[in-house]
């Protein structure tokens, strides 16, 4: 199955009755718990799981930032880069550091 990806035909009403027919008793995932423990439902424990899930995509940004294109000199980049994750930041910081130590002139 070289290139396939392994997926499964079961429905969520297949794995809901999967799920109900457990024997929770022989069940060793709740051996020694008590029954407050034990989800309520199969829609409980789906809710559960779901709860942990990794949410997909990019994380949400602060929104004060905009993407730009710069040219930067090439050995100025490599010295940021050279620093590691984080030179993005850093090269933002430094900016901010630039400003601060330049106040902006009246009638500019």
């Amino acid at each position: 199955m070289t290139g396939s990806k392994m997926t499964t035909k079961m429905t969520k009403a297949d794995v809901l009755k999967a799920v109900k027919r457990v024997d929770r008793k022989s069940d060793y995932l709740w051996d020694g718990k008590s029954e407050e423990d034990r989800p309520a439902s199969a829609h409980e424990l789906i809710a559960a799981v779901g709860a942990y899930r990794r949410k997909r995509g990019r994380p949400a940004g602060s929104g004060s930032k905009e993407q730009i294109a710069l040219r930067v000199d090439k050995d100025v980049l490599a010295q940021f880069r050279a620093a590691g994750p984080g030179w993005q930041t850093r090269m933002n910081d430094a900016l901010k550091a630039w400003l601060r130590s330049h106040p902006r002139r009246s009638g500019a």
